[in-house]
């Protein structure tokens, strides 16, 4: 009886001491790192989110710029990091094929994508296939016959090996059947001039670029890698549409914790997440940055997270490594 009498006491103590533990987090600032530099679509998303964070969580929620390596340097950071939810990472869709990048290349890769914990999926934009107004192909079909017939001839710019501007035509390229060159540029910025100047034929880009480069007549899209169709191209057909099956790619930023955050601390930050993409201050300035908002969080974005990283590492394990 003595003993029952003691276990009770026990459990009695515990559960508040649980229910304190659970409710002291956060109990200091949360550092929510980008991998890239400042001006990214990344960095763009986490200083709108940051705000609405520290409003709901009660502490300073500062943004940690850690550049470097294609993402690896701030990725691995995070991945590396104390998981107790005080070090978050803004990730750019890019992540996922970082490691598988550096494994084709022989090198031992800085992190692996399941040692990060999906929190919350922010913004979400299919590629899109872009030519030159000047150019003389109007459809997806004239595109892919023009290919097929000057192999290797037709050049496409990216923002660099195994970025996603260079992934998602590599996709179609294997899906199709296609040899295009590739010009790799240090960024999005010198690939789209590139493009503009004539000295590639296409290339993939963020609908954000896109959008103004169509609207005044500069360049054409000619289909987008999405599911469904873009409501900002609502002309612009999918690859699905034309016969391409398996042609999906994406660019999306999501919240990521280090893997081993505790669920009550995962779960705080979903409810935070999800609080910030309801407000309409925020939904405004998503809209007016050009990304599309698409929140996700729990199952549905894991679900998500592990699809889109396996389209993605299957193209980079088929192109092999790039000398």
């Amino acid at each position: 009886m003595k003993r029952r009498v003691l276990l009770v006491a026990a459990s009695a103590l515990s559960a508040p001491a649980a229910a304190t533990a659970q409710q002291s987090y956060p109990s200091r600032p949360i550092s929510l790192v980008v991998a890239f530099p400042p001006g990214g679509q990344a960095d763009v998303v986490a200083r709108l989110a940051a705000p609405a964070l520290e409003r709901d969580l009660g502490v300073p929620v500062p943004v940690s710029n850690r550049p470097g390596a294609s993402g690896e340097v701030g990725n691995s950071f995070v991945a590396r990091a104390a998981p107790d939810g005080h070090t978050l990472l803004m990730g750019l869709s890019f992540m996922t094929l970082v490691p598988e990048a550096a494994r084709v290349n022989g090198r031992e890769p800085a992190y692996s994508p399941d040692q990060l914990q999906p929190i919350a999926l922010f913004s979400l934009d299919p590629t899109v296939l872009i030519v030159p107004a000047s150019s003389p192909i109007r459809t997806v079909e004239e595109f892919v016959e023009d290919v097929r017939r000057r192999p290797g001839a037709v050049a496409y710019s990216s923002a660099g090996n195994y970025s996603a501007l260079h992934v998602s035509v590599v996709m179609l390229s294997q899906a199709a059947g296609l040899d295009m060159l590739h010009v790799p540029f240090q960024g999005g910025g010198p690939a789209t001039a590139a493009l503009l100047g004539g000295q590639v034929q296409c290339m993939a880009a963020t609908p954000s670029a896109a959008a103004p480069l169509v609207r005044d007549g500069r360049a054409r899209a000619l289909a987008v890698w999405g599911r469904s169709r873009l409501p900002s191209f609502e002309g612009v057909p999918t690859f699905i549409e034309r016969g391409f099956e398996g042609v999906e790619f994406y660019i999306w930023v999501g919240l990521f914790a280090p893997r081993g955050t505790p669920t009550s601390v995962v779960d705080r930050l979903r409810m935070a997440a999800r609080s910030v993409t309801e407000a309409a201050e925020f939904q405004r300035a998503m809209a007016a940055s050009g990304n599309t908002l698409d929140f996700r969080d729990g199952e549905t974005f894991q679900r998500f997270y592990d699809e889109d990283t396996a389209r993605g590492v299957r193209v980079v394990q088929r192109l092999g490594p790039i000398q």
